[in-house]
């Protein structure tokens, strides 16, 4: 079975139980429902922020476990403090080992926009999402129909939540629609697990102008950074390059640094 078939049949199902245990009303009663959220979409395209979007993941299914030890306080103020443009937190327990309240902890830290990542398959996680101090969700087109993303992408901007919509190839492009803040290319192929940031300038072109372009996963070296910079993307989701390191902020801070170095080596040159 596709690895994500499997965790989307896991997520419904945890989905009716949660359901059952924080009803809506419940959820609806968080310190952070009535609160405005901070835009994702503004801070990417910020030029005094890096457009990394700094993830926090314990493991995933294609690398097992990739840092058991994480402080979700020391990491996430860290990411910022290195110049990080946003957060990204798993929330996902059983396939990533990550839980709601890891968000709830950088949203306590943190002023800055918050991607909650998880597996949306129904409305119910996205006044979820909400109740935990989410900024932005996350759609993938490969799990969800085109109605589907309309329909859920209508109802997060409804709670003020912006939504990053993930896509894995052309065929997902029809997935895209007016209520889509930022599309997320997922370089990782979803049968195979190998990896190739080219999968994110081949589709560059065909996304719609206005959109904020986000590459997800397989972002190495500052210098892919550069090089997906020629093509138009403004964000860069990166988890295991940084996640890897014993101090995961450390080595974000290594990496925006650099970054920083090239790009005032290639104005000069300019």
């Amino acid at each position: 079975m596709n690895i994500l078939k499997e965790i989307i049949q896991h997520k419904k199902v945890e989905v009716q139980r949660k359901k059952e245990l924080f009803p809506v009303k419940l959820l609806e009663q968080s310190l952070f429902f009535n609160t405005q959220p901070v835009s994702l979409k503004k801070y990417v395209l910020r030029e005094d922020k890096s457009g990394v979007i700094a993830e926090i993941k314990r493991k995933s299914p294609s690398k097992g476990i990739i840092n058991p030890e994480v402080s979700v306080e020391r990491i996430s103020i860290g990411y910022m403090q290195a110049g990080a443009s946003a957060l990204s937190v798993l929330t996902d327990t059983h396939y990533f080992g990550g839980k709601n309240e890891d968000l709830l902890i950088a949203r306590k830290f943190n002023f800055c926009p918050i991607l909650r990542k998880d597996f949306t398959v129904d409305e119910y996680q996205i006044i979820e999402a909400k109740s935990i101090g989410a900024d932005a969700i996350l759609l993938i087109a490969a799990v969800l129909t085109p109605q589907e993303v309309l329909q859920m992408s209508k109802f997060a901007h409804s709670l003020g939540l912006e939504v990053l919509l993930e896509i894995h190839n052309a065929d997902e492009l029809g997935h895209i629609n007016e209520h889509v803040d930022l599309v997320g290319v997922n370089n990782r192929d979803l049968t195979s697990f190998e990896v190739d940031i080219n999968t994110s300038i081949k589709l560059s072109d065909a996304i719609p102008s206005g959109i904020v372009k986000v590459s997800e996963s397989g972002i190495h070296s500052p210098d892919d950074v550069i090089e997906l910079k020629k093509h138009g993307f403004n964000g860069f989701l990166i988890g295991e390059r940084f996640m890897q390191n014993s101090r995961p902020e450390k080595s974000c801070a290594r990496f925006i640094e650099k970054l920083s170095e090239i790009e005032k080596i290639n104005y000069a040159k300019a």
